[in-house]
């Protein structure tokens, strides 16, 4: 019976790139049309056509997601949302967790991809970390796009948490950006990404659930350059003692 198991996730794995490839190619010509809207109003059409996109393929793939809320949510708000990053997967998981105009910060390297690389840099803001100037670009733009109301997201461990550890170190940017536009933080937990497909390789999907869990918002007002690691400190431990309390499967037993 387990002989069985690797080649029909390979036949699911197939199939379902095979779907994103096929859905991206359906939506393509109207993300082309809605970026001639600009920046702002396009881009958040933009966002609308990739959270159809997620409605569709999610189903299809037999991965149910669903929201969970701690706390009372205002969609109407702009936030800094930082959330943890565990797999290729978590992408796909941000239109689905996040039902409102947002933009995140991704890697440059990942717009290359055909197709899919253009629909990636016209949603959100890319940036090329070794580039310290690319990296201060990056920046005011994120920065401009909160001063249009527009929530942004930002993954701040940076690359995928391989240590075992329910969460790697933090960078600092998200919680500066925090402080310099007195912009509140809001921590989601994406706690199934891993599950549903490990950062081990691409052809690992499988089926089941996907949630995302929105904790409490954390003020910043008053807050100034000096409590930057203050800040950071606190979110991280929020976040780490709730991944604890979920039970979230990548965390390795200490000893």
């Amino acid at each position: 019976m387990k002989g069985l198991v690797k080649p029909v996730l390979w036949l699911y794995n197939v199939y379902a790139t095979l779907l994103f490839v096929a859905l991206m190619l359906i939506v393509f010509p109207l993300v082309i049309a809605a970026s001639f809207l600009g920046n702002i109003k396009g881009g958040n059409l933009i966002y609308r056509i990739c959270m159809v996109w997620a409605d569709v393929w999610f189903p299809l793939v037999g991965i149910v997601h669903r929201n969970f809320y701690e706390a009372p949510h205002d969609r109407k708000r702009a936030y800094i949302f930082v959330t943890n990053h565990i797999s290729f997967l978590d992408a796909a998981i941000i239109v689905k967790a996040y039902r409102q105009p947002v933009r995140a910060l991704g890697r440059k390297e990942t717009a290359a991809i055909p197709v899919f690389g253009y629909i990636y840099r016209k949603a959100i803001v890319t940036v090329d970390r070794s580039s310290a100037a690319d990296r201060s670009n990056s920046v005011r733009i994120l920065k401009s796009i909160l001063k249009k109301g527009i929530s942004i997201l930002i993954f701040p461990e940076g690359t995928f948490n391989e240590t075992g550890n329910a969460l790697k170190s933090f960078y600092d940017g998200a919680f500066r950006i925090a402080i310099e536009t007195q912009t509140p933080i809001k921590p989601v937990l994406f706690l199934d990404a891993f599950s549903r497909m490990p950062y081990t390789g691409f052809f690992t999907l499988t089926p089941g659930k996907s949630r995302a869990v929105y904790l409490d918002e954390i003020p910043v007002e008053g807050l100034t350059m000096e409590d930057i690691e203050w800040l950071k400190q606190k979110v991280y431990g929020i976040m780490e003692q709730k991944l604890h309390v979920y039970n979230a499967n990548w965390i390795k037993p200490k000893g």
